[in-house]
């Protein structure tokens, strides 16, 4: 946003395209200040010369493995130094966290390994934290919580990712009413696998419409796809459509290629034939 000033904090302090690496544009870049710190090793003065005094933070920080330490120290113990740096110059009026939906936590008990209470302690944490930042305030906080987040142009396993692609044609597809049906009724990571995922764009901007005020998210939990979009101003994805009007599309170059080479060339050849056996 214009007149806004930026900063990243990762444990690189620089800018990877590692999710649309074919972007063409990415002058932006360079308006953005880039800030190294290990929220989990660095002492308090490193992080809180990289976080600077800001007066909104998002943090979409976290990690995945099997190891249930890891996982809460790495979505709990960094994202609580990030909100508490954050808070100390006492001008932050925002905070901003990108969570989990709450159907997926709902799947922990039974639905999950073991080790994924250390994710789900790790969000909580975060989220609590949030809160803390900006003295317990619930009007100054927005939680993000997609069930899946997709984009860019290459499919990942770890961290799980699809393209954007596909990912638009999966959403399309899970918003149809039969779909939302059958999750509405449906227990666990059956109900989960059933919800439409969300955009990295509609994640992104419902993330900084809160952080600037150009959205009613704040003190609200944004669950999910639908509120997501409503909340970045997302438009409905396309991908569905877009795979039907293809198919219609080369279906039709088909059609015309049989009706213009294939026919001719076949009736040509049973003249040909018919032809050779009069003789």
């Amino acid at each position: 946003a214009q007149g806004v000033d930026v900063t990243s904090v990762s444990k690189s302090g620089s800018y990877k395209s590692s999710v649309n690496d074919s972007s063409d544009d990415e002058s932006w870049t360079s308006k953005v200040t880039w800030n190294t710190a290990d929220l989990l090793t660095a002492d308090e003065s490193s992080i809180d010369a990289a976080i600077g005094s800001p007066n909104a933070i998002i943090s979409c920080l976290g990690v995945i493995g099997n190891d249930s330490t890891i996982l809460k120290q790495g979505n709990g113990d960094a994202n609580c130094a990030a909100f508490a740096s954050a808070a100390k110059s006492n001008k932050l009026n925002r905070a901003i966290y990108v969570s989990v939906s709450s159907e997926v936590v709902a799947c922990q008990d039974s639905w999950l390994p073991e080790f994924f209470k250390g994710y789900f302690d790790g969000k909580a944490m975060a989220e609590a934290c949030a809160l803390d930042a900006v003295d317990g305030d619930s009007t100054k906080v927005c939680l993000v919580k997609p069930s899946f987040i997709y984009g860019g142009d290459k499919f990942g396993l770890l961290p799980p990712r699809v393209t954007s692609e596909y990912g638009s044609f999966i959403e399309e597809l899970l918003s149809l009413g039969v779909f939302n049906f059958l999750a509405d009724i449906t227990p666990g990571l059956i109900k989960v696998a059933l919800r439409a995922p969300s955009s990295v764009e509609a994640v992104a901007g419902a993330c900084v419409d809160a952080a600037l005020g150009d959205s009613d998210s704040s003190g609200k939990t944004l669950e999910g796809c639908v509120e997501i979009n409503e909340a970045s101003g997302q438009p409905p994805a396309t991908g569905l459509t877009d795979a039907v009007e293809w198919v219609k599309e080369k279906t039709g170059e088909v059609v015309e290629f049989t009706k213009e080479e294939v026919i001719p060339k076949v009736l040509a050849k049973v003249e040909e034939i018919q032809k050779a056996s009069k003789k």
